[in-house]
């Protein structure tokens, strides 16, 4: 039996925020689709999260799915800290 590659990612989650809702799913996969999301991600310069716990559980949700009011700090944090590195302010 083929194990996965300890340097490949086994979930990738794409999140979509617009600054009036919660943010949702763009986009999930696992294995290769996981590392096309990687890819056009790095292709458009959106900053990258590594944590496969977070991504595992994103990853149970629905594409267009907010994310649970359970993960709203979390990923407010993540959000912040990709704003903040693309030297961006949310809007209010």
């Amino acid at each position: 039996m083929n194990k996965p590659s300890t340097d490949q990612p086994s979930n990738a989650v794409a999140l979509k925020y617009d600054g009036e809702k919660a943010p949702t799913i763009a986009a999930t996969g696992t294995y290769e689709l996981a590392d096309e999301i990687i890819r056009i991600a790095r292709e458009h310069n959106v900053p990258l999260y590594e944590n496969a716990e977070l991504a595992g559980i994103l990853a149970r949700l629905s594409l267009n799915e907010e994310i649970p009011e359970n993960l709203y700090r979390v990923i407010a944090e993540i959000l912040a800290f990709a704003f903040h590195i693309r030297g961006r302010t949310p809007t209010p």
